[in-house]
């Protein structure tokens, strides 16, 4: 049997024995307890073949692709699970007479939304005319993904976000009262949502979409910043049409200031890696837009940003601020700005084999094109080459071609100074 301890309590008397505080043990009826996983179920419902489980465990058994009852191993005529109110009931109010003893009564399960109701509120989403009649179904949407995570995928496989973008496309075209409201709610319930089908990102990569979305990352609240940038991430690395979509967001005034604002004063781990993705997509575009901005970037001081945030950041922003860093230096003037920064060799050379894969495929092509790639060989930046050497770079030729041909010219000019060590690097702190 599965026992169930009571807490220890002073208000608890023992059987007679005059020890209160002794502990003791309930054992949960073999009715009340799920079949799969031996705990007492919190929503039980009953399958076609008679057997009640609770629906998390059942759910979970579905999901992995079974199609039989776990129990009697027959095939399930319905995958549909029945609530079985009568056996709740009863484990609710075996709960209540046991709370003496420290049972904590389980709350009563919400029905979860059904296909069927989906569409409906979908529906009346598509005709909604006025912003505050479309908040209010959208309302609800949200209100039941926050319920249960079977909520979120059933509003998901049901259409809603072909529906929801163009909805906020429509008003994203629309002035008035509500309209800021509508258009936040909608890019909440989409940033619930990932990853985007096509069909949503074709109504939110519109010019009308795409300026709503970059005026939330600018004078958006926290929240609907986040939001906005986790979307734009969705649309830019969309795999149709990105050249296209890269040439609509840069003509776009404040796109550039959003995203370095989300990099310099950060509101969570997610909102930064979205905005470090959305900036490389940009600059690393072979659409004309892709070329022009990256020096408007660096003279916002991007190099320098990227640099400091690189000091002390976590794996998934290290590997794409390495990313952003590696495309700026593609062009003239960032790899000129990124070689009169100090930081720059200390900081990449030990990323080296110290992040991940990536991260070192980054460092590796940046050095690389700090160093002038070939040119170096005629003569070229011998100083990235040395400093390269004094902060300890030790890698071997497993990377890539241009790793073997750096270590042959690194050999070169290894002797010349002395090496920096790790620590020294330690403490560098980020302005912000």
């Amino acid at each position: 049997m599965v026992p169930w301890r009571r807490k220890k309590s002073a208000s608890v008397t023992g059987a007679g024995d005059g020890a209160p505080d002794s502990p003791a043990e309930i054992v949960i009826p073999t009715h009340f307890r799920c079949p799969i996983s031996l705990d007492m179920m919190k929503d039980p419902v009953t399958m076609s073949t008679g057997i009640t489980y609770d629906r998390e465990s059942i759910e979970k058994w579905l999901e992995a692709g079974n199609m039989t009852c776990p129990m009697t191993k027959q095939v399930l005529r319905t995958l549909d699970p029945v609530p079985n109110h009568t056996i709740r009931r009863m484990i609710q109010d075996w709960c209540v007479e046991n709370r003496s003893h420290g049972v904590e009564r389980i709350p009563t399960p919400r029905i979860p939304i059904s296909p069927n109701e989906v569409g409906q509120i979908l529906g009346r989403i598509s005709v909604a005319h006025e912003a505050q009649e479309c908040r209010e179904f959208v309302g609800k949407l949200n209100k039941a993904m926050k319920e249960s995570e079977r909520n979120r995928k059933c509003i998901v496989a049901n259409g809603s976000g072909r529906i929801l973008a163009s909805t906020f496309e429509t008003f994203a075209g629309r002035e008035g009262e509500g309209v800021i409201s509508v258009l936040g709610d909608v890019m909440t319930v989409l940033s619930s949502m990932l990853p985007l089908n096509e069909d949503a990102i074709v109504s939110l990569k519109s010019t009308g979409s795409l300026e709503r979305i970059v005026w939330f990352l600018n004078d958006g609240g926290l929240s609907e910043r986040r939001n906005a940038v986790v979307i734009l991430k969705e649309v830019v690395s969309s795999l149709k049409n990105k050249e296209e979509i890269v040439q609509k967001l840069v003509e776009i005034q404040g796109v550039k200031e959003g995203l370095i604002k989300l990099i310099k004063e950060p509101i969570c781990p997610a909102s930064t890696k979205a905005s470090l993705v959305v900036i490389y997509h940009m600059i690393t575009s072979p659409s004309p837009a892709g070329q022009t901005i990256i020096p408007m970037l660096v003279e916002m001081g991007l190099v320098s940003l990227l640099l400091e945030t690189l000091v002390d950041a976590e794996k998934g922003i290290c590997e794409k601020a390495l990313g952003v860093l590696d495309g700026l230096c593609r062009a003239q003037v960032g790899r000129e700005v990124a070689q009169s920064h100090a930081l720059t060799v200390p900081v990449v050379v030990k990323k080296i084999l110290r992040v991940s894969e990536l991260a070192t495929d980054f460092s590796v092509s940046a050095l690389w094109r700090l160093s002038q790639g070939e040119g170096i060989e005629k003569g070229g930046n011998i100083v990235v080459v040395e400093e390269a050497l004094q902060v300890g770079w030790n890698i071997n030729g497993r990377t890539k071609e241009k790793v073997t041909r750096l270590l042959k010219l690194l050999h070169g000019y290894r002797g010349r100074g002395e090496c920096i060590e790790s620590v020294d690097l330690q403490d560098l702190k980020r302005p912000f």
